[in-house]
C-alpha cells in the first residue's frame, strides 16, 4: 500500500533542536561503522531534525516519502488502521500513535483530541486488537494544564466507553513530574491506562516507588530524548542495569508490565524475571516499533510471546523519522537503501 505522505511543514517544538554529541547508549553499529563514525552520523541527523530547509526537501521528495513509510505507517488514519489490521492477522497488536509532540495553543489541543477520538471510534468499530498512545503535550499541558486535564479525561472516559486502552507516553524530563501527576489523578478511575517509563532517567527508580500503591500498568522503555549526564544514565551497561532493576520491581509491584525494546538480552530477562515471579510469557508484553527488527517480531511470535507494535502516523514524520535513525544509525542504512530501491 502506498504511502500518502503530504507536503506540509513541520517543525520540533519552539524550533528547538536536542543536540547530542554521542551515539545513544542502545546504539546498534552498521556492520564497519566506528564509534566515531556514529558520532558524526548522530550529530548530522540531530542536525537534519532542526533543519527546516531540509525538512522541506525530505517532505517534498516522494522518494523519501516512500522511504520513510519502512518506519510510519502514513499520514492518514486508514493507512495506520490498515497496518494494525495486517498485524492482527499474524496475532501481533497495535498501538496507534498519532505523530507530533507539542501544540501551540488550545485550538491545536482540540484537534489533537478529535483525531483522537476518530481513532478509538475506528478501532472499537473495526474491532481491532489495538490501543492508542498519547502525548500530553498535545492535549494542551504546556500551554493550559487545566485543559489538558481535561482532554486527558475526556480522551480516557471516550476510550473506556468504547473498549480501548490508553497508553501515555513520556516526553522530556521537563514534563515528566507533571505528566506523572496527571496520570496518578486519573488512575484510579481508569486503571486500565498505562504510562511509559524511562529506564535511562536517574529519577525513574523514585518515580516507580511513588506509583507503588497504585500498581501501574507500565510501559518500560531506554528512553529516546538526549538528556544531559545530570538527569540521564549515558553509559549503556548501566542503562542495561537500570531497565534489569526496574524489570523486576515491575514483575513484583506493577500489573500487566510491557517493555519497549529490540533488545535480545533485555528481552531474555525479562522472561526469566517472570519466571522468577512464577509468571509465564502471557503475563507480560514486548513493545516493538513498526518497522524495526521485523525478524525479532516473528521471533518473538512464533515463541509465544504477547507482541504490539507502535504504529506511528500523521503528517509530523520527519522528527520523528530522524530520531529513529539517530537513536538506531542502521535504521539509517535502511532507509538510504529505500531511497535507492535495493
Amino acid at each position: 500500500m502506498a504511502a500518502r505522505f503530504g507536503n506540509r511543514r513541520t517543525a520540533l517544538r519552539g524550533g528547538t533542536v536536542r543536540r547530542t554529541f554521542a551515539p545513544p547508549p542502545h546504539a546498534v553499529l552498521p556492520p564497519r561503522m566506528s564509534i566515531q563514525g556514529v558520532v558524526m552520523v548522530n550529530r548530522l541527523l540531530v542536525w537534519a531534525a532542526g533543519s527546516r530547509e531540509v525538512q522541506r526537501q525530505v517532505t517534498e521528495n516522494p522518494i523519501a516519502r516512500r522511504a520513510a513509510h519502512r518506519f510510519v505507517a502514513g499520514e492518514q488514519l486508514e493507512e495506520a488502521l490498515a497496518v494494525a489490521a495486517e498485524l492482527n492477522s499474524r496475532g501481533v497488536g497495535g498501538i496507534l500513535d498519532l505523530l507530533g509532540e507539542g501544540v501551540r495553543d488550545l485550538a491545536g489541543a482540540t484537534r489533537a483530541v478529535e483525531e483522537y477520538e476518530e481513532a478509538i471510534a475506528a478501532l472499537a468499530a473495526r474491532r481491532l486488537d489495538a490501543t492508542i498512545s498519547i502525548k500530553l503535550s498535545q492535549l494542551g499541558q504546556t500551554v493550559g494544564r487545566d485543559a489538558c486535564r481535561v482532554n486527558l479525561s475526556h480522551i480516557l472516559d471516550t476510550a473506556q466507553s468504547a473498549g480501548v486502552r490508553v497508553e501515555v507516553d513520556m516526553e522530556e524530563s521537563g514534563l515528566i513530574s507533571d505528566t506523572l501527576k496527571l496520570f496518578r489523578e486519573v488512575a484510579t478511575s481508569h486503571p486500565q491506562t498505562r504510562v511509559a517509563i524511562q529506564a535511562a532517567l536517574r529519577r525513574t527508580p523514585l518515580d516507580l516507588e511513588a506509583l507503588a500503591a497504585l500498581k501501574p500498568r507500565v510501559r518500560l522503555v531506554k528512553g529516546a530524548y538526549a538528556e544531559p549526564v545530570e538527569v540521564a544514565q549515558q553509559g549503556r551497561a548501566e542503562i542495561k542495569a537500570q531497565y534489569k532493576f526496574l524489570t523486576d520491581w515491575l514483575f513484583q509491584h506493577g500489573t500487566d508490565p510491557a517493555f519497549g525494546t529490540h533488545d535480545g538480552e533485555l528481552i531474555a530477562y525479562a522472561r526469566e524475571a517472570a519466571a522468577r515471579v512464577g509468571k509465564g510469557r502471557e503475563d507480560f508484553e514486548i513493545q516493538l516499533l513498526y518497522g524495526i527488527r521485523r525478524d525479532l517480531l516473528k521471533e518473538l511470535t512464533d515463541s509465544g510471546h504477547r507482541v504490539r507494535v507502535y504504529i506511528p502516523y500523521g503528517s509530523s514524520w520527519y522528527p520523528y523519522l530522524t530520531r529513529r535513525m539517530a537513536e538506531r544509525p542502521a535504521n539509517l542504512l535502511f532507509f538510504l537503501r529505500a531511497l535507492v530501491g535495493r
